[in-house]
């Protein structure tokens, strides 16, 4: 994994990028997931709802019906954008977007079900569909991630760092 030629050109990760991430994680539920569409292999992004995890990892509930859900099964590497813009200039506020891979888990299996309680603990509408025999829980398995704190701050976390962040949010 090659990181981007940007990436040296931005400082570490500091207590105040951990606290945001944890804040933006925390807060608003909704984000962008991006994909690669099955068979063509084409950028698909999408507004999903997600929770997160014990550990911070997010969670999204996806049906068979949605083109996200044949993307992921397809090919599991995607990217989660969270972060809503505020009154004013939409780029002068925090997101963060997070790389990885997601894994499907089985409704049966002790993670399967902790992701389920999570999930409908935070979203509880979701509640009338998640047990639907087409819909399935996901979890993001986060590698690295780029935080935009506004205008003028921003930082990459690399595999290393964002274990830090993780154990940092314990």
């Amino acid at each position: 994994m090659n990181p981007p030629p940007n990436e040296p050109l931005l400082p570490p990760p500091d207590d105040t990028a951990r606290a945001l991430v944890w804040r933006l994680l925390g807060q608003t539920g909704v984000a962008t997931l991006a994909v690669l569409e099955a068979g063509s292999g084409h950028p698909l992004a999408s507004r999903t709802s997600y929770a997160c995890d014990d550990d911070g990892a997010p969670l999204i509930l996806t049906s068979r019906l949605a083109a996200h859900t044949a993307a992921l099964e397809h090919d599991a590497r995607c990217s989660l954008l969270v972060g809503e813009p505020g009154a004013g200039d939409p780029l002068a506020h925090p997101r963060i977007t997070l790389i990885g891979r997601a894994l499907r888990l089985s409704r049966d299996s002790a993670d399967g079900q902790r992701a389920r309680a999570r999930y409908l603990a935070a979203l509880p509408k979701a509640a009338l569909y998640a047990d639907f025999p087409d819909f399935a829980f996901w979890r993001l398995e986060i590698e690295r991630a780029h935080l935009n704190g506004g205008f003028g701050r921003a930082w990459v976390f690399t595999p290393d760092d964002w274990q830090a962040a993780r154990a940092a949010r314990a």
